[in-house]
């Protein structure tokens, strides 16, 4: 038993000497000339200081959030005071998750941009071995931190001999639950401070440069362009990084508390541990079939498709962990099992495992669609910019609906299927499949950015034509990539929030959410509601931060001579310290919705109506999620359609024409809705089933001190005469009485 659990955490550090050689690697590229290497220092330092400033608030943070954790866990049995030092590892991983993708992605961009004065062939190498350090690192740190503290928390509560269905093991997995609502705190607060940075910076840059100015993106006269490209690694990379890396741990420690509920049929396999550490396994499959499947993203010249490069390296992922996937499930857990009396074979839990795996893979491929330059949704979008600006909004906002409807029907298809299978183990278990290939999904997520930035060197380098035009194909890509990893984390998050509430009704001790209780209903009602004053936060956050940084560019556009004619040098740093500040101060009132509400609705009204609220924001968020990211993906698409030219009712149009100026405006208007609000819908929904699973024992020994309380009450004369008048009683109780 001990050795097949030291597999776990092995596998993460092969997944962490993988990333330090592809880091080494890239370092060892050429930077290009001394202009180039500037750029990039400049981007490198704004970024570093950006995270060492939201390290420092965080920090604050971790320790209240902490001594908070650390008391509560010393008034229920169920859980202990360690599960503070469980949440402060997983909030520290989870920023050391971000800081490699930081670090990899500001020296891979220019490292690209010169790869790209050689042809596609090597920029994709570099650009894509630059995500891979990320998207390998992220899931290495994940499944070693994952697998070593379950080690250590199974020594330290569960006693030889125990029964995994007892109540020492649900204590240390719900001490472990600590990891992730540390990683998934950092997480929340890392994706939205880091989205305002990034889209207050690009709004500002658009729309002053590009519409007030006339000049093109990136060009090293806008003031904003450092805090532009500076924000694409804060936001896209170390955002995305904390993003997946708290993913991957909740969809694992959800399927576990519902793996120590199963009932094993026949002889115990490994102790009765097998439900419990398969997601662990799963995971590890998927990490080193990934590192394999990043050799398969080649290209043989420049003429070849880099998306579909990247999809060759995503489908071998797919297919080597589906294929050995079958042989995990057959060899660790036993034929015949049963959760909450639904019984299922080890065969029924690898369909279950398909099915999350064919979910992912088919929801990826209509985020494709719906944000892919040339693809029917993108080209409604570049047709109705020739009639301006408002027409251009209409069609994004309703491509962006509309490309709700596939997605959410072949989730709920997913979330049938696999409860079919396996019950609420086999939703989990789906979602652990579906997360598996996370590694390769978030290396050609951070592919994208790294590719923008590389373009952004090239801009401001001046470097010729032929290079930019090697970037913006890796750019446009890119794009894809990002809205597609964001379908994919918001699907993966709905059913991993689907297996955190079915923990959470186990812990709570409740069975069911009964809508006709009032209460209940108006929870739901309180829980839909949450992603949209959500959204509002954190666009707003954007607006006030753009109109600092508009205000900004025009001031130095005015009052700097000679910045037009390339005789004067912006001021950067100060364009840097706007969008720091502003995200900053802004991402506190949106964390604080996703953490605080789930407690003030537990110990006020109880388990139920927090289930009912947790039901509400898992509805709500998963649409707006997917709403937001594909409406915004695809504004930014047809904006880059005007690059190569459009032909509109038999008319070509490039860059600069009118119908150019209404696709930037549509683009302007999407960045917050992909980059800032959309993508933070998956982990707002993850936080607060997370939150809520934490808080389950205290809630539920509250329910149930409340409970002996009023049946002591009960027993009373007076008050059973005085709960007959308020209609309290049954009506054989009330007989009794008279």
């Amino acid at each position: 038993m001990n050795m097949i659990l030291c597999i776990v955490p092995l596998v993460g550090v092969l997944g962490l000497i993988y990333t330090f050689f592809a880091s080494r690697w890239v370092e060892k590229q050429d930077a290009g000339d001394d202009k180039m290497k500037e750029i990039s220092g400049y981007i490198a330092k704004g970024a570093m200081a950006f995270l060492k400033a939201e390290w420092r608030n965080l920090a604050i943070f971790v320790v209240i959030a902490a001594g908070l954790l650390a008391y509560l866990g010393t008034t229920v049995p169920d859980s202990s005071p360690i599960i503070a030092v469980s949440f402060c590892i997983g909030a520290v991983l989870s920023a050391t998750a971000g800081y490699i993708g930081m670090r990899i992605a500001t020296k891979a961009n220019v490292r690209t941009t010169q790869a790209a004065r050689t042809g596609m062939k090597k920029a994709l190498l570099v650009s894509f071995t630059g995500g891979s350090v990320m998207g390998v690192g992220v899931a290495g740190l994940a499944i070693l931190g994952l697998g070593s503290l379950f080690i250590v928390f199974y020594q330290l509560f569960v006693p030889q001999g125990a029964a995994i269905t007892g109540p020492e093991m649900k204590r240390a997995i719900e001490v472990l639950a600590g990891f992730s609502l540390g990683s998934e705190s950092i997480a929340l607060f890392a994706r939205v401070g880091g989205g305002i940075y990034t889209k207050a910076a690009d709004v500002g840059a658009d729309l002053v440069g590009k519409i007030e100015a006339g000049i093109p993106e990136d060009d090293p006269r806008n003031p904003a362009t450092i805090a532009d490209n500076v924000g694409d690694n804060v936001g896209d990379v170390a955002g995305m990084g904390a993003d997946l890396f708290g993913s991957f741990v909740a969809t694992i420690l959800a399927t576990m508390v519902l793996g120590q509920q199963v009932i094993e049929g026949n002889a115990d396999n490994y102790g009765g541990l097998s439900p419990v550490i398969l997601p662990m396994f799963i995971a590890g499959i998927g990490l080193i079939f990934s590192m394999i499947a990043t050799f398969f993203v080649r290209i043989k010249n420049d003429n070849s498709s880099v998306m579909n490069a990247l999809n060759m390296g995503n489908w071998v992922s797919i297919i080597l962990t589906a294929t050995a996937a079958f042989f995990a499930v057959r060899i660790l857990l036993p034929e015949n099992m049963t959760l909450r009396g639904v019984p299922f074979t080890s065969l029924d839990v690898y369909y279950a495992i398909l099915t999350g795996l064919v979910v992912g893979t088919v929801i990826s491929f209509i985020t494709e669609y719906y944000t892919s330059m040339g693809k029917r949704p993108v080209l409604k979008i570049v047709r109705q910019s020739a009639t301006g600006h408002a027409t251009n909004i209409i069609g994004g906002l309703s491509v962006g609906m509309e490309s709700t409807v596939a997605p959410v029907l072949i989730l709920a298809a997913g979330i049938v299927v696999s409860f079919y299978f396996a019950g609420v183990y086999g939703v989990g278990i789906a979602a652990a499949g579906m997360m598996a290939t996370t590694a390769m999904q978030l290396s050609i997520d951070a592919f994208g950015p790294i590719s923008d930035n590389a373009g952004g060197i090239a801009e401001m380098s001046r470097l010729p034509e032929e290079v930019r035009k090697h970037t913006d194909v890796l750019d446009a890509t890119g794009n894809t990539t990002a809205a597609t990893g964001k379908g994919f984390a918001i699907a993966s998050a709905a059913l991993t929030s689907l297996a955190l509430f079915a923990a959470f009704v186990g812990i709570a001790g409740i069975h069911a959410i009964d809508l006709y209780k009032a209460n209940v209903l108006a929870g739901l009602f309180v829980g839909g509601m949450i992603p949209y004053i959500f959204s509002s936060l954190a666009i707003s956050a954007v607006g006030r931060a753009a109109m600092d940084m508009v205000n900004e560019v025009r001031r130095q556009f005015k009052e700097i001579p000679g910045i037009m004619e390339y005789k004067a040098t912006p001021e950067y740093e100060k364009c840097v310290a706007i969008s720091t500040h502003a995200s900053l101060r802004e991402m506190i009132a949106p964390g604080a919705i996703a953490l605080i509400v789930p407690v003030i609705v537990g110990f006020t009204f109880g388990p139920e109506v927090l289930g009912g609220l947790l039901a509400g924001v898992t509805v709500s968020g998963v649409l707006m999620g997917l709403f937001q990211s594909n409406a915004g993906g695809a504004w930014d698409n047809a904006k880059k359609s005007f690059e190569k030219g459009v032909e509109i009712n038999g008319q070509v149009y490039y860059k600069k024409s009118e119908p150019h100026k209404a696709s930037i405006t549509g683009d302007t208007v999407g960045d917050p809705f992909k980059d800032t609000s959309g993508p933070s819908m998956n982990i707002l929904i993850k936080l607060m089933s997370i939150v809520s699973l934490i808080i389950a024992p205290h809630i539920a020994q509250k329910a149930t001190d409340q409970n002996k309380t009023s049946s002591f009450k009960t027993k009373s004369p007076v008050n059973q005469v005085y709960n007959i008048r308020n209609g309290s009683l049954p009506v054989a109780a009330i007989t009794a009485v008279r």
